[in-house]
């Protein structure tokens, strides 16, 4: 018997690779066999997991962040040419600043210099994962950088993505994430729409432009850049089809199921191309608006420890097993 574990991040708490480790245990210790497959769906964690993946070589290179201050960051670059960098390594909200935090002078000018140090280094495929950004600039910061470090040298720009906003309409969905009050959000979409009109094709109601405060969108006005679902382009790149296929059942889990999972999560992904396989899921907490959707799974777990994890994945590995003796028994 053998079940696919393909977990999210537990948000701010436990990688996907945590997770999917700490479960594969319980699953071992109830006598069956697991694949361990984290994923993501183009936010926390999708760099590390398509690194892993394609087998990047890291490259560490200096930049700035999102308020110009000097950093390090890394990013990956494999054999076939691809190199994969996490937006939020050099524009990310997380990051240090030694001024003001104001969400009007965040920049994504350091994403710009990395994909430019790909591209330099013979990259001709720049994926960047746009999740956790503090940046609302139209993605002008990474243009402007690109412009004045060498260009993209004809490499093919990828913007994975979680969410299907279009551009103008990126500081009001997720200015005030960013610490933007009111007015602020009035001066930033003032700022997008004015962007857009000077882009040479104008980003303004198409899908997925608006990630990563524009930055998506600016990369398609200037670039070109092809906008994709974070989670299609995982499942696609870690093979999750193929391991599907083989399992008798898969497992998924994320810090929280509710409501908006179904809008373009990596659950819903999974449940969009899952092979008829039975979906358990193990998640850390449970939202009382699940309704409907909870009629996905064949059973539904929380865990919000490694311990819990554990013993879900045993659960799990469990009723696994007793669905297949009964089916067997019926048979016969």
């Amino acid at each position: 018997m053998k079940i696919l574990i393909a977990p999210d991040s537990f948000k701010g708490t436990y990688a996907a690779a945590e997770v999917a480790a700490h479960i594969a245990a319980g699953v071992r210790a109830a006598g069956a066999s697991s694949v361990q497959l984290p994923v993501a769906d183009g936010g926390e964690g999708t760099y590390e997991i398509l690194r892993d993946a394609l087998g990047g070589g890291l490259i560490e290179t200096d930049t700035v962040g999102p308020w110009r201050d000097p950093l390090r960051a890394s990013y990956a670059l494999a054999a076939d040419g691809t190199a994969v960098i996490g937006l939020a390594a050099a524009s990310g909200i997380t990051l240090p600043c030694s001024g003001e935090r104001s969400a009007l002078t965040a920049d994504t000018y350091g994403t710009g210099l990395l994909m430019a140090d790909a591209a330099r280094r013979g990259a001709d495929r720049i994926v960047v994962a746009a999740g956790g950004s503090a940046t609302t600039d139209g993605g002008t910061g990474a243009v402007a950088a690109i412009e004045e470090h060498g260009g993209l040298r004809g490499a093919q720009v990828i913007v994975l993505s979680d969410v299907t906003t279009v551009f103008e309409d990126a500081a009001a969905v997720f200015g005030p994430q960013k610490g933007a009050g009111p007015e602020q959000v009035r001066q930033l979409t003032g700022r997008l729409h004015r962007q857009a009109e000077a882009f040479p094709r104008d980003p303004r109601g198409i899908a997925r432009t608006g990630a990563a405060g524009g930055f998506s969108g600016g990369m398609w006005a200037r670039y070109g850049a092809e906008l994709v679902s974070g989670a299609g382009f995982v499942l696609d790149t870690v093979g999750f089809d193929r391991h599907a296929v083989d399992a008798d059942a898969v497992i998924v889990g994320e810090g929280r199921l509710d409501s908006q999972t179904g809008q373009g999560k990596i659950i819903s992904a999974i449940l969009d191309r899952n092979p008829g396989k039975p979906v358990y899921a193990v998640v850390g907490s449970v939202s009382p608006d699940l309704g409907d959707y909870a009629g996905n799974f064949a059973g539904i777990l929380v865990a919000s420890d490694r311990e819990a994890m554990r013993e879900a994945g045993r659960q799990v590995a469990d009723a696994v097993r007793q669905a297949a003796s009964l089916s067997v028994a019926c048979g016969s």
